[in-house]
């Protein structure tokens, strides 16, 4: 056990391209971790080259993890170990939660170095709405499932936030515009390096555009949430108030109908004692 860091899990965020982002606590941390745990080891020892940082590195990912979770945690009992990613911040879209919630329920410390995340930096700079945003990860690779997972997400009153290869953009983007509508989105790349690239359109200009030209680097695709909805027409109305009149008490009926289309429970009651009654 080293003298600077009490024992337990670090959940260390590091730089998503450019080195200097990287946090003093976080090269504290690193500088002081017992064990730094690592996805892929030869990334992670280019940060900690840039940082002149010598530490024992462990390789911590989704083929391994379940066999040397167990010894990790038992480890934590007297050695500070850091879980770091590829790049940004651990957990977001990447293996971990586990290894979270096993080191908390032997009553290890975990504590977390925030830092750069791909998914928040792409939302900053995309221009659409931020106060309710839905992080989705990776899409599906295969197509029914992707449009399954599009279909599902469609509703969402929410900005989108997706991850995305080069190679699989163009596809993604055209799926996307098929299942969502022409909405507005944007494509991020390469966050914070050299050839940084944030181009905002719709969702079928931007699959046009990748169609037959990939992008390199790492891609972050944000969607606006959907238009207002339609109002809902009296037959809507009174056909669901029907249903739920065969279900529920009046009262309960003009409050379920009014929160389905975002309507006055007051305003519903008297209509459904019409109904009620046959009037």
């Amino acid at each position: 056990m080293n003298d600077t860091l009490n024992p337990g899990l670090y959940i260390v965020a590091t730089p998503i391209g450019n080195l200097q982002d990287v946090s003093a606590r976080a090269e504290t941390t690193l500088r002081s971790a017992d064990l730094i745990l690592a996805e892929d080891s030869r990334v992670t020892s280019k940060l900690l080259n840039h940082l002149g940082i010598r530490k024992p590195v462990a390789a911590y990912h989704d083929h391994n993890a379940e066999k040397v979770r167990p010894g990790l945690v038992a480890q934590m009992a007297d050695k500070a170990i850091a879980l770091v990613s590829d790049a940004g911040t651990p957990l977001i879209s990447d293996p971990g939660y586990k290894l979270v919630r096993d080191a908390r329920a032997e009553g290890h410390m975990v504590t977390s170095i925030p830092g750069p995340c791909a998914a928040i930096a792409a939302l900053t700079l995309a221009g659409l709405p931020t106060d309710r945003f839905l992080f989705a990860g990776f899409l599906p690779a295969k197509a029914k499932a992707r449009d399954d997972a599009i279909a599902e997400l469609g509703a969402v009153r929410a900005t989108l936030v997706f991850y995305e290869s080069g190679p699989r953009l163009g596809k993604s983007l055209a799926a996307l515009a098929q299942g969502l509508g022409e909405r507005e989105a944007a494509v991020a790349r390469e966050i914070s390096k050299t050839f940084e690239e944030t181009v905002t359109d719709t969702l079928g200009a931007l699959a046009a555009r990748y169609a037959e030209t990939p992008p390199k680097g790492e891609i972050v695709i944000v969607i606006a949430p959907p238009g207002e909805a339609a109002a809902a027409s009296d037959t809507e109305i009174d056909a669901a108030l029907a249903d739920a009149l065969e279900r529920l008490p009046v009262g309960k009926a003009a409050g379920e109908v009014a929160t389905k289309f975002g309507l006055r429970r007051g305003d519903l009651y008297d209509r459904a004692l019409a109904l009620r009654s046959g009037d």
